[in-house]
């Protein structure tokens, strides 16, 4: 696949990554796309992956951790973009 067609299908795989959090081991699914935003976001911050998912895990309340973790990259790129118009 090429050009954008073939970027966003790539973007689109479902990738599993094992961390822990809060001192628990906990497997992670997420699309390609979002573990890129993640990654972005957690190097914005000064921090690893495991603590910006620590946090996220911390403020979701009872919605399920891959959700809460791309509301937030989601939320984070849509403010990003908000400040740069502003």
């Amino acid at each position: 696949m090429g050009g954008e067609a073939g970027v966003a299908a790539r973007s689109a795989v479902i990738a599993k990554h094992s961390l822990t959090v809060a001192g628990h081991r906990t497997s992670i699914s997420l699309e390609q796309a979002f573990w890129e935003g993640l990654h972005r976001v957690a190097a914005e911050r000064g921090l690893s992956i495991a603590a910006l998912v620590a946090e996220i895990d911390a403020a979701r309340g009872s919605a399920n951790l891959s959700s809460a973790i791309r509301v937030f990259v989601l939320q984070s790129f849509a403010r990003a973009s908000h400040s740069a118009l502003g």
